[in-house]
């Protein structure tokens, strides 16, 4: 009985783990299969966080399609949306009480600098949108706005990062906001070289 409760066992084991390997292959070639999970894998590769890139964009697969102008919109979308949260999370942070007075100028200086940011990204996504028909010099005119406002908002987003550099500003709030800063600066990395890629096509 105790060996035929083991054979048991072991079979249940193996299926298990069969099903698994199996479930994972299914998902792995309808990734590889998908024309829009594809366009975004490759056109991810000139960033330089491409993981970052395709972790942020996978989920827009289906409005991306293949398009090289939404691809951008949604990658500069998700900018937006991440350092509008940032913003929101260092909002708080300079409401807290206790700070030392080095946090809390480091923090304010931040909440700046991200407002500017995402005002910044905010533009270029209302930029883009101007460019729908957009062809030859207007093109080239509303890409170097945009160009230029990302460039900027990814400089905001740094000199964040450098007023808690050093030992003057330790602990959770520094360690918080240097991760979050820094996913914010990725994206926005991404979504300039994305836009880069853009311009270069016409």
């Amino acid at each position: 009985m105790a060996t035929a409760a083991t054979t048991l066992t072991l079979s249940l084991i193996f299926l298990s783990f069969f099903n698994v390997i199996n479930r994972n292959n299914l998902v792995s070639a309808a990734a590889t299969t998908d024309p829009a999970a594809s366009f975004i894998r490759t056109s991810c590769k000139v960033t330089t966080y491409p993981a970052v890139c395709v972790e942020s964009l996978s989920a827009y697969a289906s409005t991306i399609h293949k398009s090289p102008r939404q691809l951008v919109m949604t990658a500069l979308s998700v900018s937006v949306k991440r350092a509008e949260s940032t913003k929101a999370f260092v909002a708080k942070l300079t409401k807290f009480h206790g700070l030392k007075p080095r946090e809390r100028s480091a923090l304010k200086d931040c909440l700046e600098e991200v407002s500017d940011s995402v005002d910044r990204l905010s533009k270029s996504v209302r930029e883009l949108k101007k460019m729908d028909r957009a062809r030859g010099p207007e093109f080239a005119w509303h890409m170097s706005n945009l160009q230029t406002w990302v460039s900027a908002a990814l400089t905001d987003e740094s000199t964040c990062m450098d007023g808690f550099a050093g030992r003057a500003v330790n602990g959770r709030i520094k360690t918080s906001i240097r991760a979050r800063m820094t996913n914010v600066a990725q994206v926005t990395s991404n979504a300039l070289a994305l836009c880069n890629k853009f311009a270069g096509q016409y």
